[in-house]
């Protein structure tokens, strides 16, 4: 019998979708609450490394995600030349293990659906537009008020409520995500028919111009800079900045440029990066994703360690009898270091580039290989 019989999941992205999955199919009531009103309707492209995907067909969603995403085995570097030079075709290792792609690019509001229909499968319930107001806790559970005024007891109470979460705030970690003096840029367009895994191209007017397949139809390209305040950006001007800076990157860019309309959405967003230190929970409070932890995209890896921490909680509540802080202590300990490695990887790619370190000093595909390692072993 579980730890729990009753599990409030704040936030309903992958990691809490994930964990909501995995204890519902086990017989534990879990309700999801998320703030927005459809997260399927947010984002552009998402990258998933192979154990990302591993954590994923443990869900019982790999089919459809196969079949919605695309699915490639390498990575390409470019020149910053005006052909878009291909310089170098790396092959990427199968984190996830031999029977799984080692990359998956796919659309990020299709993954949201699938993991939500997927909790809603297994008995989760969901409620959008609704989020936690108050936490009150004792020795026995969490007694949580809500913004639709309505009030419920949980056993356990899961933040997973993003980068600037307010269950971590609640809880009383002040913890808070830092800029990495990077800011990126992201637009979802047609796939080019040349475009069959992600290229990424160092250097020229950005730090990355890089895109990922996430269909056969479609692509997201993104480019990299110094981070700045583009708050006040109209969407027009958004759409020429973005233009003006990829016309640097030629070869496949050309298509990327050559296929923006004046209806493209462009996103921009901080590269922002934080862990919270051990404990990650406060009584019958935890955290997991990024209320957790969070990093720069450099190396893909943010969703994948969002998973991850909902495999391995899930598993620890599933398999105890008894709730108490040294369960929870463990869960801690299984993904502190693993994910802090990740984050402190992913930061010391941005600031080599940040501080232009030459190639001979700073070892990129070094760092890649021992974090690829790293991943490859369940957490």
């Amino acid at each position: 019998m579980p730890a729990v019989r009753s599990v409030l999941v704040v936030g309903g992205g992958a990691a809490g979708c994930a964990t909501a999955i995995l204890l519902a199919r086990a017989g534990v009531e879990v309700e999801v609450v998320e703030a927005r009103p459809d997260v399927s309707a947010v984002g552009s492209g998402i990258t998933l490394q192979g154990n990302a995907l591993r954590v994923l067909r443990d869900l019982g969603v790999w089919e459809p995600v196969s079949a919605a995403g695309y699915a490639f085995d390498s990575l390409g570097i470019r020149a910053p030349d005006p052909a878009g030079s291909l310089v170098a075709q790396i092959p990427d290792v199968r984190t996830g293990g031999p029977d799984l792609p080692a990359t998956l690019g796919m659309p990020r509001p299709v993954l949201a659906r699938l993991l939500l229909d997927r909790a809603a499968e297994v008995g989760a319930k969901v409620r959008f537009g609704t989020s936690p107001t108050q936490l009150r806790q004792d020795a026995a559970g969490v007694d949580v008020t809500f913004s639709d005024g309505s009030d419920r007891r949980y056993d356990l109470v899961v933040g997973a409520d993003g980068i600037h979460s307010w269950t971590r705030a609640t809880i009383g970690i002040d913890t808070a995500p830092r800029s990495t003096g990077m800011g990126i840029w992201r637009v979802y367009v047609p796939r080019p028919a040349d475009v069959e895994r992600t290229d990424l191209t160092y250097g020229g007017r950005c730090y990355i111009a890089g895109y990922c397949p996430t269909g056969d139809d479609t692509l997201y390209a993104y480019l990299v800079e110094d981070v700045q305040d583009r708050s006040g950006l109209t969407p027009a001007e958004q759409l020429a900045v973005f233009r003006d800076l990829a016309s640097a990157y030629g070869g496949p860019w050309d298509a990327v440029r050559a296929s923006l309309t004046d209806d493209t959405h462009v996103n921009y967003a901080r590269f922002e990066s934080h862990v919270v230190d051990a404990p990650w929970h406060r009584g019958r409070v935890v955290l997991v994703g990024d209320a957790a932890h969070s990093c720069p995209p450099t190396i893909a890896q943010g969703a994948a360690q969002g998973l991850e921490d909902a495999a391995v909680l899930a598993e620890l509540l599933v398999g105890a009898d008894r709730l108490d802080d040294n369960l929870l202590a463990q869960y801690t300990d299984r993904r502190l270091p693993r994910a802090q490695e990740v984050v402190e990887a992913s930061v010391q790619i941005a600031t080599w580039m940040l501080e232009h370190t030459p190639p001979s000093e700073a070892d990129v595909p070094g760092l890649m290989r021992r974090i690829s390692t790293l991943v490859t072993e369940r957490p």
